[in-house]
């Protein structure tokens, strides 16, 4: 996006200390954005996010918050009515999962459904009710990121796959409740190389899994944080003005090759 496309505007990234939550922020206010930046355990990549949302010249603040919690969501939202005053921008990027592999039907708990639900549904949920009020004065936009699992059932278990599904349906129902006033859309990731798989990985199998899905997307090449920041982008500005209840695919065409 140009430079200061969004000058002014206030932005919450959830789930925003590293990986594509701090692309986006970074991004956000690369454009002009003042922006929340949200984490639940991660305080010292949080701050490190926000020196560099920084040296844009960009303001910022770090708010710790559960999206699962009702009260931290209101939180957030006050976080940034108290610091500038408005929200133009939502971003639900917190989220959750555990891996199980889908034909082990006895590798999930109902614990494992509820937890990642009140994450990944429930939060982005909270979030967007704590933030209506701002949003609608605004006229402003949410960003659900979603994730390719969510329309062709496949990642890294069922539960994931069901709640990335949901949290598509969601966007599709809200976007429908909170027109006209509020515009509400998805980004649907595929495989993107982030910090998050080295760390649960170890760097020698990241860069095997990098690879394997790079091979297997017709673009053949694996996603980055900043791909993914920049469709948000392109969904939280005035060029996406006449979109709404849309679901963005990006994943390099993986999803050509998936099971619908």
């Amino acid at each position: 996006m140009e430079q200061g496309g969004l000058t002014g505007n206030v932005a919450i990234v959830t789930g925003s200390a590293s990986g594509i939550g701090a692309a986006v922020a970074v991004s956000l206010a690369e454009a002009g954005g003042r922006v929340i930046i949200n984490y639940t355990k991660s305080e010292a990549e949080a701050l490190e996010t926000a020196a560099l949302v920084e040296r844009t010249g960009g303001e910022v603040r770090v708010v710790r918050g559960d999206v699962s919690s009702d009260s931290d969501c209101r939180a957030l939202a006050r976080a940034a009515r108290d610091a500038w005053g408005r929200i133009n921008i939502l971003v639900n990027n917190a989220g959750t999962t555990t891996f199980a592999a889908h034909a082990d039907l006895d590798a999930l708990s109902a614990d494992d459904f509820a937890r990642i639900y009140a994450v990944n549904v429930t939060g982005a949920y909270q979030m967007i009710r704590a933030c209506r009020e701002g949003l609608k004065e605004s006229r402003g936009t949410v960003v659900n990121v979603s994730s390719i699992a969510g329309i062709a059932g496949v990642g890294s278990s069922v539960a994931y796959a069901a709640s990335k599904g949901a949290l598509n349906t969601m966007t599709l129902a809200l976007a429908r409740a909170l027109a006209p006033e509020i515009r509400v859309n998805a980004v649907c990731p595929g495989y993107v190389a982030t910090p998050w798989f080295s760390k649960r990985f170890g760097e020698e199998r990241f860069a095997q899994i990098t690879s394997e899905q790079a091979e297997a997307t017709p673009l053949k090449r694996a996603g980055e944080p900043q791909d993914i920041a920049n469709a948000v982008l392109y969904l939280a500005s005035a060029a996406a003005r006449h979109v709404t209840g849309v679901m963005l695919v990006v994943d390099g065409g993986l999803h050509l090759s998936l099971p619908r």
